[in-house]
């Protein structure tokens, strides 16, 4: 897996994710944990075609600030770029715009598993 690949995901703010919506505030702004998923989303897109049959990656720690609000209507677009790769651990540096605007950057965590055998952890 090569340092650099990147993605974007991109999401358009509506009622159903805003800070109201989430219950993480109560106006109708783009909400932080919508746009750490849309970060999350982006990391996981960056390396999934880069994985073996059956493996997959799970979030294990962000880091991230949210600095700007962003309106109803909003395109918001998010880029993960994978920085590290220490055996099954990726690292990725994650940023957020509403258009040209930064709306929030930091540091995301990823882990390569395989899915049958992560499942299988689960509580039945």
């Amino acid at each position: 897996m090569n340092i650099g690949l990147n993605y974007t995901s991109v999401t358009t703010v509506e009622n159903s994710n805003t800070a109201l919506a989430f219950g993480s505030g109560d106006m109708e702004v783009f909400a932080t944990p919508a746009m750490v998923a849309l970060m999350e989303n982006a990391a996981m897109n960056a390396v999934a075609a880069h994985l073996e049959a059956g493996q997959t990656t799970v979030g294990s720690q962000i880091t991230t600030t949210h600095i700007k609000p962003s309106a109803l209507g909003a395109t918001i677009s998010a880029t993960a770029t994978l920085t590290a790769v220490e055996g099954r651990k990726l690292t990725f540096a994650v940023e957020a715009y509403d258009g040209e605007t930064l709306i929030g950057s930091g540091t995301h965590v990823r882990y390569i598993v395989d899915r049958e055998r992560f499942l299988s952890k689960l509580p039945r």
